[in-house]
């Protein structure tokens, strides 16, 4: 059972019951493991960034609809107070914080000016909040947690690392009995008259993995974009890294699995141990 929360605005956050709970750990630990015999090592990032480090990647940019920031209250005089579940802009200082709407950032923000070895992975998980037109139980989230594995080095070792997750997901939504379709999609990362953005027209970057017409996990191309923004190089020979990622919606994996199983969350944690064996 969830418990629903609802903002003054709207957006929808959620405490997960213990069946619930159980369920998106196992799910977790069977990515996890997926990550580790990938040679994946993990990180455990901040759930939120100052401004000036998101503002590298172009996401107020790219993705101005999705963003929240946030900043202290001001307290110079008397402390402020909520009206109606919000505070007036004159209530709080400059926003210097960001809350990240992917989880990948803190990757490439971790080995920022740095050398990495050719065939570097690594995985990570993190909450991320977004502003969504609207939102549905589950399926779409103010704020849900996603596990990602990062690859960065060479371009043949992004590709290689999703096409073996690529091979995972369909392998393991089989099992579950999911109908998984895959489908292209845009990055807006690639502004749109740039070489990068089309080739990404040519060859499609991202592929959205749906069940019932909800993305529960996506592969992702970034060519050597977050190389260039952190400044990260290949060891050896100082060319910018080239990065892709793998993302995994947890809580829409556990609207998709509570609708394959008709709510019985006991029957689908079997299936998925049952799966991941």
């Amino acid at each position: 059972m969830t418990a629903t929360i609802s903002t003054a605005q709207g957006g929808a956050l959620t405490i997960l019951g213990p069946d619930q709970t159980d369920l998106l750990r196992d799910l977790d630990r069977t990515i996890t493991r997926w990550a580790d015999e990938a040679g994946a090592r993990e990180i455990m990032p901040p759930p939120v960034y100052p401004l000036s480090d998101l503002e590298k990647f172009d996401v107020y940019e790219n993705f101005p609809h999705l963003q929240f920031v946030g900043g202290p209250l001001d307290v110079t005089g008397a402390p402020p107070a909520p009206v109606e579940g919000s505070f007036a802009s004159g209530d709080v200082r400059p926003s210097f914080l960001g809350l990240p709407h992917s989880s990948c950032y803190g990757a490439y923000l971790y080995f920022e000016g740095r050398p990495v070895a050719p065939e570097t992975t690594i995985t990570l998980i993190n909450r991320c909040f977004r502003n969504e037109e609207k939102y549905e139980g589950l399926r779409r989230l103010l704020s849900f947690q996603m596990r990602e594995i990062v690859a960065l080095g060479s371009f043949e070792h992004t590709q290689q690392v999703i096409a073996r997750f690529t091979d995972r997901i369909e392998e393991f939504a089989k099992n579950l009995g999911l109908e998984l379709t895959k489908e292209a999609a845009t990055d807006p990362f690639f502004e749109r008259d740039s070489g990068r953005a089309l080739l990404q027209r040519l060859s499609p970057v991202k592929h959205e993995f749906q069940a019932d017409g909800l993305a529960i996990a996506s592969v992702n191309t970034h060519r050597n974009f977050f190389g260039e923004r952190c400044r990260i190089t290949v060891d050896g020979t100082g060319e910018h890294a080239f990065t892709g990622c793998v993302a995994f919606g947890l809580e829409r994996w556990l609207a998709v699995l509570s609708d394959r199983f008709d709510g019985d969350l006991q029957r689908a944690r079997a299936v998925v141990n049952a799966a991941a064996s």
